[in-house]
């Protein structure tokens, strides 16, 4: 059995969920934070830190030879995926893998052969960070950036449909208001452990 293991960062928009990624690089370069591939447009002054970029076809020769545990097309049409070798080579030398995912690529990983079963073939831990309210992920996500009333339905009943899936989370961390760095302190607690 490999000694590493793949964490999952779950969560609602609004919820922290990229700050405390955020803080875990800056703190822990022991931890592995594997990109995501992408079929969009790079942008102006982006670096490849944090994507790996794709084209369609690219990615579609990725799927077809079942490189990719987890993929989605998002509202831009751009395609988005967990990459195998970003993450598996790191946990067979025993490293922690640390990867954001929403609630789709929760459900793809944590069904996936490789990590299901009874005796799944690697580790995995899903922490799904939590709000206080939903009040205050509307008031997080409207602070962002103008928004119209259409999104912003539209993105209270993802909201919904991605809290329904915390039960399913290995734990559930409590991200109250102000007490971000005891929010980060509980995460790196499940990371070293």
């Amino acid at each position: 059995m490999p000694t590493g293991k793949l964490v999952l960062i779950i969560g609602p928009s609004g919820v922290g969920k990229s700050v405390i990624l955020k803080e875990l690089r800056r703190k822990h370069p022991e931890f592995v934070f594997p990109k995501s591939a992408t079929t969009r447009e790079r942008r102006p002054r982006e670096g490849t830190d944090l994507y790996r970029f794709l084209t369609d076809g690219e990615f579609d020769d990725l799927i077809r030879k079942e490189q990719v545990l987890e993929w989605a097309q998002v509202h831009d049409g751009a395609r988005y995926g967990t990459l195998k070798d970003e993450i598996l080579p790191a946990i067979e030398t025993g490293k922690t893998v640390v990867r954001e995912v929403d609630v789709q690529g929760f459900e793809s990983i944590r069904n996936h052969p490789l990590f299901a079963g009874e005796h799944p073939r690697y580790p995995l831990v899903s922490v799904f960070i939590l709000p206080e309210n939903k009040e205050q992920l509307i008031a997080r996500i409207t602070h962002r950036a103008p928004i119209s009333h259409e999104e912003l339905a539209h993105r209270i009943e993802s909201m919904d449909t991605e809290l329904s899936m915390a039960k399913f989370c290995t734990l559930q961390i409590l991200n109250r208001e102000g007490k971000l760095q005891e929010t980060i302190r509980e995460v790196e607690t499940v990371l070293t452990h």
